[in-house]
């Protein structure tokens, strides 16, 4: 069973100029105001909703209690006007006057959970921004369902919508920015794939193997080293942290080259982190299985910036491996070697992901990269610090900042957090050049930033996001994201790369 592969991605999604006489479902956007809700957008789609049919469908809606706030839903008969319309779904979108993309993609998210079952859905929210609606009616109707049974497999009634349409005033309008929205929505849910695929069959070889299938169908390099080849190369951080397994680790590189400005991105694959010997508290342990999240993403988007043709060269960098107690594990105490030959401490077993992204680090930046993000699910302490849709970014300054405005811009909502250097003192070892932990739990985010920095050269500007919370979902549906695998922070990472290729 291979969820991946198997799995069918979001709706279909169109660009239409007419309503069909076979749409289930027109969905129209409605915005709230002390003179009550609009529906918006006020000045296209003429010839469809006309003044008239606006009119009762205000009435209709208002009869019901709409008010246009953000994500209500309110569903009513379509009025005579709409022929061959079943029915309209209402989404709120709050204020106009704060409506923004995020805003358009989180209410397109809502209406589609609410559609399970629909054939055929049409929307005038395009008309706002189509981009947005794309995405969010693409990752607002993922579902994963590989390892369900005929027993627990969705209904006819219950599958996600099976087409979306998107009403443009004229040919030609959007179809650019419908074609990257899909794309981006694809890459999304390929990362959310990842992560909810169980580690009994997302361990690293396997992990490695499906990364590969995917990298060479889309034409780019791939190298990927297995245990022989780690300890040949000195990969002790990698080797380290999977030595307690009985599934050996791997060091995957894919390379898209497409053009001189070279980004690394380097993610953090753990496909099960039990704690090691410094193990985890059995309740809720088995949100582990989004350990590897960062590799998931980073994977995802050099995909991504291949389907986009962006003009830079992008190599992802991603270790892999399953933290374990067992008689070969690695135990509090240990001294092991970098790759690059940094000698590390490790006061705790369960601090595993630095130690592999520290591996990976330094092997991104041989290839003399301008610019390193690394991805990671790597800390509690970012939770306790920003909550759990915060992301985390730390790194050199300009391009931390750069990085964290560019998240917020995409709704995924990255904070810079500092790396303050009297912090730095506290990662020193009495036996070896650094421990993996500091002696105490304060700053424990920025801690693991500053062990991460020891690793990056000065002359490359770096981004470290920390994505603990933001990259799996325990709690109940909201806007475009359900329960498991969020696919954060692909559309950072790909509109920050497209900033780069701008420059």
């Amino acid at each position: 069973m291979t969820a991946v592969a198997d799995r069918s991605l979001g709706p279909e999604l169109a660009r239409t100029e007419t309503i069909g006489a076979d749409t289930d479902v027109l969905v129209i956007g409605l915005t709230s105001s002390e003179d009550g809700p609009a529906i918006v957008p006020e000045d296209l789609f003429g010839d469809v909703l006309t003044a008239d049919v606006r009119a009762e469908l205000l009435d209709q809606l208002g009869a019901v209690g709409a008010k246009g706030k953000a994500e209500e839903l309110t569903r009513i008969p379509a009025p005579a006007g709409l022929d061959g319309v079943t029915s309209v779904l209402a989404v709120g979108l709050g204020s106009a006057e704060k409506l923004d993309a995020e805003q358009i993609r989180r209410s397109a998210g809502v209406a589609a959970r609410s559609l399970s079952g629909t054939e055929l859905v049409v929307t005038t929210l395009s008309g706002l921004d189509i981009g947005a609606t794309a995405e969010g009616f693409y990752l607002g109707a993922y579902s994963f369902t590989p390892f369900r049974s005929d027993k627990s497999a969705p209904k006819p009634d219950e599958r996600p919508v099976a087409r979306v349409e998107l009403l443009v005033p004229e040919p030609g309008f959007g179809e650019e920015a419908l074609f990257r929205a899909q794309l981006t929505a694809e890459a999304v849910a390929t990362a959310r794939d990842f992560v909810n695929t169980p580690p009994s069959h997302l361990f690293p070889a396997e992990f490695a193997s499906r990364a590969q299938e995917l990298a060479e169908a889309a034409g780019l390099t791939v190298e990927v080293l297995d245990e022989k080849a780690l300890e040949a190369g000195g990969y002790g951080g990698v080797l380290g942290v999977g030595k307690g397994s009985s599934r050996p680790p791997r060091l995957i590189r894919i390379t898209y080259a497409g053009g001189p400005k070279k980004v690394a991105l380097v993610g953090k694959g753990i496909t099960f982190d039990t704690g090691g010997i410094s193990i985890k508290p059995a309740q809720n342990m088995e949100n582990m299985t989004s350990d590897m999240a960062g590799a998931a993403a980073v994977i995802a988007t050099t995909l991504l910036a291949a389907r986009l043709s962006l003009p830079i060269t992008v190599t992802a960098t991603v270790p892999m491996a399953e933290n374990m107690p067992s008689a070969t594990a690695q135990r509090p105490g240990d001294v092991l070697t970098q790759y690059g030959g940094i000698t590390v401490e490790v006061l705790n077993t369960d601090a595993e992901g630095r130690l592999i992204l520290a591996d990976a680090i330094v092997r991104a930046s041989e290839d003399e990269p301008e610019y390193l993000i690394d991805v990671a699910t790597l800390t509690g302490a970012q939770m306790v610090a920003l909550g759990t849709r915060t992301p985390g970014v730390m790194g050199t300054d300009e391009f931390r900042d750069r990085v964290a405005r560019i998240s917020r811009e995409v709704g995924e909502n990255g904070w810079a957090m500092p790396l303050p250097a009297e912090l730095r003192g506290d990662l020193n070892s009495k036996i070896a050049d650094l421990a993996n932990v500091a002696p105490h739990r304060w700053g424990g985010m920025l801690s693991a930033g500053l062990f991460l920095k020891e690793f990056v050269p000065e002359n490359v500007q770096w981004a470290h996001l920390d994505v603990a919370g933001p990259a799996y979902n325990t709690g109940g549906p909201f806007g475009y994201i359900g329960k498991g695998g969020t696919g954060v922070p692909v559309r950072t990472l790909i509109a920050v790369l497209q900033d780069i290729a701008g420059e």
